[in-house]
């Protein structure tokens, strides 16, 4: 039940080989693995780095293999007065798959303050995680047989976060929808009072999750063949744990081109605004194979 057992010592724990560079491990038995936490991880243990949340800059580059171990290169790019940057590169086959910059700023206090008002839900005590629902769905004897092999699937995976949509349909399906989804997320586990910099390297992990697949909500007719992120960016407002529910609420304001652009809000069951994501990927599909009833 301790999540050090899963994220911290699993998917962000780094093995030092010098200074700025660390290695991570094969990963391919793990969970899938967005690689920007593990960059902002190899910041974290890169010694004068100035305190405060980082703003994560990170564009792909190629796919990696989960056969081979990462190495990941970090460049201390500048450090000031008030504001430090570190370029990480993330390496194999001796190339670089992925590029992340990380900007660091001294606390500082300021005047000029506001935020968008975080949306009215229901609190996660009133809602079904999304094991439970689809514990609930495959309980209805109706349910399609592609249905429920899809639902089995997701229900085998081990994600280390914990899930509770806002305002999940009664049943399974795969009707149209408008591209903006709320739910209630935090890691699985407890991690506790710690540097701020591991909530936030988790909380890249469960920025992540479901997070393009908001862009397809409008397109269930079509299968999805491949997608991927190109880029994913995010900005560090105030203090949070990762392991407390935070509302997470996510829309997709364009799609076109086999590329998809969404936006995320992290938000603190206070109302504060924690958390701002911005991602692109490439969504390519097909037109799903209807049964006919000839």
């Amino acid at each position: 039940g301790d999540l050090r057992s899963v994220l911290i010592t699993s998917v962000l724990n780094l093995e030092r080989l010098h200074v700025d560079l660390f290695r991570k491990g094969v990963w391919m038995a793990l969970p899938p693995q967005p690689l920007w936490p593990q960059c902002s991880a190899s910041v974290d243990q890169v010694p004068s780095v100035v305190r405060g949340c980082p703003t994560a800059e990170c564009p792909s580059t190629v796919p990696g293999d989960p056969e081979v171990p990462v190495l990941y290169q970090v460049e201390r790019t500048r450090t000031g007065r008030s504001f430090s940057v570190r370029s990480i590169n993330a390496i194999q086959h001796g190339k670089a798959i992925f590029t992340c910059q990380a900007s660091f700023q001294l606390p500082e206090e300021s005047p000029v303050q506001h935020q968008f008002t975080m949306p009215s839900v229901p609190p996660p005590e009133d809602l079904l995680t999304q094991e439970e629902l689809i514990k609930k769905f495959l309980e209805d004897p109706k349910l399609a047989e592609k249905y429920r092999k899809h639902l089995h699937k997701i229900q085998a995976e081990d994600v280390p976060i914990e899930i509770k949509p806002i305002n999940p349909p009664d049943k399974f399906c795969l009707e149209a929808q408008e591209p903006k989804q709320l739910l209630w997320v935090r890691a699985r586990g407890h991690i506790g009072e710690t540097d701020m910099k591991v909530h936030c390297c988790v909380a890249a992990y469960i920025s992540d999750y479901a997070f393009l697949g908001t862009a397809l909500l409008p397109h269930r007719q079509y299968r999805t063949k491949f997608m991927v992120s190109l880029d994913h960016s995010m900005w560090f407002h105030s203090p949070f744990q990762s392991d407390h529910w935070m509302l997470y609420e996510c829309e997709s304001p364009w799609a076109g081109g086999a590329r998809a652009l969404v936006q995320g809000r992290l938000w603190r069951r206070d109302g504060v605004l924690a958390v701002t994501c911005v991602q692109e990927g490439v969504i390519r599909v097909e037109p799903r194979q209807m049964k006919s009833n000839l």
